[in-house]
């Protein structure tokens, strides 16, 4: 293999590697966000529940849930840009094994081609040694 194609294949690889790491991260911050979407629900059924059994309480539950619902809106709204994130580092990702994938090819094509020209010129010495050894005897 060439030294630019294998420049291009390490430079290619060190692209995804690093798009793997975002997804990751993007990943474990969307699961975070996801799970503060989990706990805001729990602390508002626990909040329903204890106004239930306390009517001081029940009165101020209203206030509650009003905040409630700009914290729900608002990690619903981490959740749904982290989508969106993962989604665009997902096609990043792709693209770049894709392009990884052609400089492997290339590689490989150009690898095989010199081999064949190797094959080529051997093949054409051995016929010219043989029409020498013929003519000569």
């Amino acid at each position: 293999m060439t030294a630019w194609a294998q420049s291009l294949i390490r430079l290619t690889n060190y692209e995804v590697e690093t798009l793997q790491k975002r997804m990751a991260e993007i990943a474990a911050r969307r699961a975070d966000a996801e799970m503060k979407l989990v706990m805001l629900d729990a602390e508002a059924e626990g909040e329903k529940a204890q106004a239930s059994a306390d009517p001081q309480h029940a009165a101020m539950l209203r206030a509650y849930l009003n905040g409630w619902k700009l914290r729900r809106a608002n990690a619903e709204g981490m959740v749904e840009a982290l989508l969106r994130e993962e989604e665009g580092a997902r096609d990043a990702l792709t693209a770049a094994f894709e392009e990884l994938k052609k400089f492997e090819h290339v590689a490989e094509t150009t690898r095989v081609n010199k081999r064949i020209e190797a094959n080529r010129r051997e093949a054409a010495t051995f016929d010219e040694m043989g029409l020498r050894r013929r003519n000569a005897g």
